[in-house]
């Protein structure tokens, strides 16, 4: 299906419009599709996402500032959804040695575990796989990053 059958709208200016108005609603799609899987594990797509970014620096320490720069939305509220994995025992916070201004973030074994079960529970290509190679995928995440220049 196309994205005029699925918003019922043929009206664009062109094809740059086409393209924005596919993007978003693509956005929004995957995001549906995802949604089941953080919500099993009583997440969002940002706590998912800070967990993610913390595991990959696992052992060392991230800062809030680094957790923002690295954030696929750039709009959230990083603070806050480590206040949050912080209440929920997945993450950790503490004043840093060597600056005590600046405060030290690391997951914890139970957040760990979490991001352990759900690599097993949800494969990004099982969505995919079906409609797209696995070499039109890196073509489309090779145009998507040119497109960003």
């Amino acid at each position: 299906m196309g994205i005029e059958e699925d918003i019922k709208s043929t009206n664009f200016e062109d094809n740059y419009h086409k393209m924005v108005i596919n993007l978003g609603y693509t956005s929004g799609w995957i995001n549906n599709y995802m949604r089941p899987a953080f919500e099993k594990h009583n997440l969002t797509q940002q706590q998912f996402n800070i967990l993610r970014i913390l595991r990959g620096q696992h052992p060392k320490p991230a800062t809030v500032n680094m957790l923002k720069e690295r954030m696929i939305d750039k709009m959230s509220d990083a603070s806050r959804i480590v206040d949050r994995l912080v209440q929920k025992g997945l993450v950790s916070r503490c004043t840093n040695s060597s600056d005590r201004r600046a405060v030290d973030i690391r997951i914890s074994d139970e957040g760990l575990a979490i991001l352990k079960k759900m690599d097993v529970d949800f494969k990004t290509k099982d969505l995919f796989k079906q409609n797209l190679t696995e070499e039109e995928a890196g073509q489309l995440s090779d145009l998507l990053d040119k497109m960003r220049g």
